[in-house]
């Protein structure tokens, strides 16, 4: 019997009668990270890796009944002994490992295996079967060094900062904005931020992540003069909105693993395009999955079929695995353009 199969509901444990990232409703969630795409409201009983609650809290409500272990402490259920080890890709993302009868499986939700200091970096966990993301599983898909790449943006933003323009950066507000904010040069001009962003640097900071000073950028009225040299970060969602009416003739730019590609960046139409990715790109999805030794291996949303394709040629039992997983939830726009 499979450890983990695909239903309605979501990926389904039959031996402990729970689902991993349940896209819908059910009585125990397991939630590897707190993407909307991957924990969603309405189950009875979440379990959770320990650095996740805040965020958890925070996005799916207060008074959910969770419970939370720390990364590496294992937990028994009808016989399946499960434990959350480091995913890399956000704070208190996880994969989570499932043994039963001798069989170990690991399903990894999301995952990076660049450390970047805003969250537990990835950690290789064996396994006879690694259930993997393929986001970007393509060969195209090669992420330059972060540090070049927030070398680009400090670049952009000083250049601007000097023609006294606004720096409006599109990131998904959790995750991507705090890797930003934590990575670049804070002392280039003021930093502000969106109202959907500033809630999820709080939990950061709680939890011991060094974010630089931000300023909420709805207390600022249109073409104020401190907005010239800010670095202003947004979810997507706020782009072609009333809300960046404030910042007059601003530069704008997308921080998404898909700004490698040079007709994802025309159809964003923004000035530029920052290769910055929170998931692994080719060479880190094969070198995660060969840390694992599995044999099996089922992949999950994003480029399945080519990766599925490429790891039966090298031997390995791979198959495509159904989920409704998709890109990072974006946070609508729910500020007045004031």
């Amino acid at each position: 019997m499979d450890l983990v199969v695909a239903r309605p509901e979501g990926l389904y444990c039959p031996a402990g009668d729970f689902y991993i990232d349940p896209w819908r409703g059910v009585d125990r969630a397991v939630i590897t990270h707190g993407h909307g795409d991957h924990a969603r409201w309405g189950s009875r009983h979440y379990l959770a890796a320990a650095p996740s609650e805040g965020v958890l809290r925070v996005r799916l409500g207060s008074d959910i009944n969770l419970q939370t272990l720390p990364y590496g402490e294992r937990i028994e259920h009808q016989g399946v002994t499960l434990s959350f080890h480091p995913a890399g890709h956000v704070l208190g993302s996880a994969q989570v490992r499932l043994e039963y009868r001798g069989e170990v499986w690991v399903a990894s939700g999301d995952y990076k295996v660049e450390p970047d200091g805003t969250c537990a970096a990835f950690e290789p966990v064996r396994c006879h079967c690694f259930i993997t993301e393929s986001t970007f599983g393509l060969p195209i898909y090669r992420w330059a060094p972060q540090a070049a790449i927030f070398a680009d943006i400090n670049a952009w933003w000083r250049a601007n900062a000097e023609a006294m323009r606004a720096s409006v950066l599109f990131a998904y507000a959790f995750g991507k904005a705090q890797r930003i904010l934590h990575g670049i040069d804070a002392g280039i001009g003021p930093l502000l931020v969106h109202g959907a962003v500033e809630p999820l640097n709080g939990v950061y900071r709680a939890a011991g992540v060094y974010l630089p000073e931000t300023q909420y950028a709805g207390h600022f009225r249109k073409n104020d003069p401190a907005l010239r040299q800010a670095l202003v970060i947004a979810p997507p969602s706020a782009g072609g909105s009333p809300w960046m009416r404030r910042f007059g003739d601003c530069s704008d730019a997308f921080a998404s693993g898909w700004m490698l590609l040079r007709g994802t960046r025309r159809r964003r139409g923004v000035d530029r395009g920052f290769a910055l990715s929170d998931h692994a790109d080719w060479p880190g999805l094969l070198w995660a999955i060969a840390q694992t030794g599995a044999e099996r291996v089922m992949v999950t949303h994003g480029q399945v079929e080519p990766l599925v394709r490429y790891l039966c040629e090298q031997g390995l039992d791979a198959r495509a695995f159904a989920t409704e997983y998709g890109e990072e939830d974006d946070t609508p726009v729910s500020e007045a353009a004031t």
